[in-house]
């Protein structure tokens, strides 16, 4: 890290973005006071709880329960406390019974689900959470970002390292991207995904003309979206079609190539994917630029934020250039529910079943 400074003020959520070895982890660490700056001072105020490394903070010879109380002792809260919130702490992992057996045996998103749950129950002002939010199945991610949101309501302090652009915009009102060690934009989280995605761009450039590759490959040029019958404010609504336009530069004749879709929610679940090739559909090969179109009729997503990720590849499905969360919408609000799928609902109260006494 270098002539790094920043002043993250009580209530907010920033992330830390940039790619592996700008940083990140590094200066999360310092804010935690894991480890020392060789220069410079970090200031904080308030009890924090840090999710780093998988498995940070437990032993991996004691229990869950024994963990339970050695990982909350280390963020600073007494046993008396730990006994109180002790049976939130379970219900709010899921792991059951499995909180009687030694760590060392635990799958890495039952390590994360225990992790995660001693770290919000401990009552923090500033909480800092380190890519742990991409281990576990998607119920619990949804669960883990549900408390992220109401610490945000009660006005705690978050930090956020991901990978995952769409948590970054989705839940930060401030982003930092890191280079090289060095802050190179601190400000709004979509221009500095903007900046990133740029940044990553340039990586590949002279990563290829270093490598002697002058040959360049087929490209996504650009891609964009149109509802179709969503809301006023844009949302889409069970029924609406989804347009997706796509334009695509190939420098020389390629045969059988395939442009793929996919969706996914913010925590970077798919939840639909599709290619021109599955659909039996084979443009010709052709120099230049070419624009093609995904029509999906009849879109019924559940509530939320989903993000649209465009891939160019060869006919055996090398990739040749991927765009990521180059698209984004909402689906409409749905209270009957939760999930990525819109189903309405209906529950029927049918009595005793037949032959058994009311």
């Amino acid at each position: 890290m270098r002539d790094v400074s920043i002043d993250i003020r009580a209530g907010s959520t920033v992330g830390l973005i940039g790619h592996n070895g700008s940083g990140k982890s590094t200066l999360l660490k310092v804010i935690g006071g894991i480890i020392d700056p060789t220069k410079g001072t970090v200031s904080q105020r308030g009890r924090i709880a840090a999710l780093l490394e998988l498995g940070a903070g437990f032993h991996p010879d004691l229990t869950g329960r024994e963990n339970v109380y050695l990982n909350a002792s280390v963020l600073g809260v007494s046993r008396d406390e730990v006994e109180r919130r002790f049976d939130d702490i379970i219900a709010f992992s899921g792991i059951g019974e499995f909180i009687d057996t030694q760590v060392k045996f635990y799958s890495s998103g039952m390590y994360v689900r225990l992790a995660f749950a001693v770290a919000v129950h401990t009552d923090p002002d500033i909480l800092l959470v380190d890519e742990v939010l991409a281990v576990g199945d998607e119920a619990f991610q949804r669960k883990c970002l549900d408390k992220i949101r109401t610490f945000q309501e009660e006005g705690r302090t978050i930090v956020i390292v991901s990978h995952s652009l769409g948590q970054i915009t989705e839940l930060c009102d401030r982003a930092v991207l890191l280079n090289s060690g060095q802050v190179v934009f601190d400000g709004d989280p979509n221009t500095a995904v903007a900046k990133f995605r740029d940044l990553l761009e340039d990586r590949r450039v002279a990563e290829t003309e270093s490598d002697g590759e002058i040959e360049e490959e087929p490209r996504i040029v650009e891609a964009t979206l149109d509802v179709i019958g969503g809301n006023e404010d844009g949302a889409v609504l069970p029924g609406s079609d989804l347009r997706v336009t796509v334009d695509v530069e190939f420098p020389a004749p390629l045969e059988n190539w395939r442009c793929a879709l996919q969706i996914d929610t913010v925590m970077g679940t798919a939840v639909y994917g599709t290619t021109n090739a599955r659909m039996g559909v084979h443009p010709p090969a052709v120099i230049g630029r070419r624009r093609v179109e995904f029509l999906l009729r009849n879109a019924r997503f559940g509530e939320g934020k989903y993000f649209i990720n465009i891939s160019l590849m060869d006919n055996a499905g090398r990739h040749l250039d991927d765009a990521r969360q180059v698209c984004s919408f909402n689906a409409a609000e749905f209270p009957l529910a939760a999930g990525s799928l819109y189903m309405e609902p209906e529950f029927v109260d049918l009595g005793a079943p037949s032959g058994e006494s009311r």
